[in-house]
């Protein structure tokens, strides 16, 4: 019993010293505050009409956040990453899944979180462009299948 009282007063003692560490931590961040129009846009030279902002880190090297608008009527052919990518429509109707047939439409709202090495469809219904908010968990890249999308 007495052991058992004195982990609970361990514990306790120690969680304001734990709150004090993350509150001190938070405050050492600076916030991300961009307007949209005030964002950064970059053509993706390997994949015509796509655009990407950058919000943090370096896509290019590791993790990141960015807006990317992505133009109505893409359609991207069965293809991986290789880390972590989640998505979060913003506007337009984007649609992802391990073929053309099974592919689903997620509209403004949506969260798609796509593992590392899934293969998989992509791209932005006609009608409105996509535009979506994107982390990756490492940098980003695109690798196509060797074999064509099933469903096609």
């Amino acid at each position: 019993m007495k052991l058992l009282l004195m982990i609970v007063a361990g514990t306790c003692l120690s969680a304001p010293i734990f709150a004090q560490e993350t509150v001190s931590q938070q405050e050492a961040k600076a916030p991300i505050m961009v307007s949209f129009t005030d964002l950064k846009w970059v053509e993706l030279p390997e994949r015509q009409g796509m655009q990407f902002a950058v919000l943090s880190g370096d896509p290019k090297t590791g993790a990141y956040t960015q807006i990317r608008k992505v133009p109505a009527g893409t359609d991207n052919p069965l293809h991986s990453h290789s880390s972590e990518i989640k998505n979060v429509i913003i506007s337009g109707v984007w649609y992802t899944g391990p073929d053309t047939a099974s592919a689903k439409d997620f509209g403004p709202g949506s969260v798609v979180v796509m593992p590392g090495n899934w293969m998989h469809v992509s791209g932005c219904r006609a009608g409105t462009d996509c535009v979506l908010y994107q982390e990756g968990k490492g940098k980003v890249d695109f690798r196509p299948s060797a074999a064509p999308a099933p469903g096609k």
